[in-house]
């Protein structure tokens, strides 16, 4: 299927810059309506619908989604974990963590580490019941280490000193 092959970067479109406009628009605000869309890169409301249609097809818009204040939300433990792992199990690996609901995003990374995870808990209770007997039970998992996180900074797209409009659902009609 074409948004298959789209998806992994073979055979992508490229991008002219209404297309980078869209996107940039839709990063700091996912719910902006297609109207608002249209009118700001200057394009008819139907050239701005296909465009973001052709954009969810050739997988370079990925989804819209929420941006959380996981403490707010009751994770108030975040850690950045680093993983070294038996050579070659990477997709095994990668597998088994992406079934943990604490995980927000895994990479497969280059130096002293293999993997690198970013984990919300409720607490660090939750995070040490998490390393010790989640992510230690994976046999392909030789070693871990965490670094707990004591402040982020979430960065939006857009001006500076400016927080961009939390999106949820995706472009709204209109």
């Amino acid at each position: 299927m074409a948004s298959e092959q789209m998806a992994d970067g073979a055979g992508a479109r490229p991008l002219d810059s209404i297309d980078r406009d869209i996107l940039q628009m839709l990063r700091t605000d996912g719910r902006a309506s297609i109207r608002s869309v249209a009118e700001r890169v200057h394009v008819s409301r139907a050239n701005a619908y296909a465009r973001i249609n052709r954009l969810i097809d050739d997988g370079v818009i990925r989804g819209f989604g929420a941006r959380v204040d996981h403490e707010r939300a009751g994770q108030g433990a975040s850690a950045y974990i680093t993983l070294k792992i038996v050579q070659n199990t990477w997709r095994t690996v990668r597998d088994q963590l992406r079934r943990m609901p604490e995980a927000a995003h895994i990479a497969l990374v280059s130096g002293d580490f293999d993997v690198l995870i970013l984990v919300h808990t409720r607490d660090n209770r939750a995070l040490r019941e998490l390393v010790l007997t989640k992510l230690q039970a994976i046999p392909e998992v030789l070693s871990t280490r965490t670094l707990l996180v004591f402040e982020e900074e979430t960065l939006e797209v857009g001006a500076v000193g400016t927080v961009g409009t939390v999106g949820d659902a995706g472009p709204a009609d209109g």
